[in-house]
């Protein structure tokens, strides 16, 4: 029993540093953001000609995520950021289908929109963090990929939004 304690001991041990070792802190100067799986790969770097930060989680399919900074006026609240992103740009998309709205707490405050789109006669599916950093300024972490493998890489997505913090 004693043996059987300590190889248990030393699983549990052992898991531990892989996920340890798995997660990844991305520094986009002004921001941080933690990811929580080695998957996620950067494609852009705001410093190198993008304005934004670019991430595939395998490949663009079973998740894609773009972080932006958005300067907005004074007194505009996530919330009116996404439902002017929806009405200005998402519904434009073909077989565009309009999610609900949620709030939504991690470091920064805000709320999320999902929908649904076709791309290349595949169905997909968009989620946007929207995070309130100041009265003036929100970031928005954009997700997209396949509708069914999206869906399945949810508290991913939902724990990088979590962990993004300003410095």
């Amino acid at each position: 029993m004693k043996h059987l304690l300590t190889v248990l001991v030393l699983l549990i041990a052992a898991a531990s540093s892989v996920l340890a070792v798995a997660q990844e802190v991305y520094d986009g100067g002004d921001y941080t953001v933690e990811l929580p799986s080695a998957e996620w790969k950067m494609i852009a770097d705001p410093a190198a000609a993008h304005e934004h930060a670019e991430f595939v989680y395998g490949d663009r399919l079973n998740g894609y995520l773009q972080i932006r900074k958005e300067v907005v006026e004074a007194g505009t609240t996530a919330s009116d950021l996404a439902r002017r992103d929806l009405d200005q740009k998402l519904s434009f998309l073909p077989g565009f289908v309009e999610g609900k709205e949620e709030k939504f707490s991690g470091r920064l405050n805000g709320v999320t929109a999902s929908y649904e789109f076709i791309k290349t006669a595949k169905p997909m599916m968009g989620r946007i963090y929207y995070l309130q950093a100041d009265d003036r300024t929100i970031y928005s972490l954009r997700f997209s990929g396949s509708r069914d493998k999206l869906a399945r890489i949810r508290n991913q997505t939902d724990l990088i939004a979590r962990s993004f913090k300003l410095k």
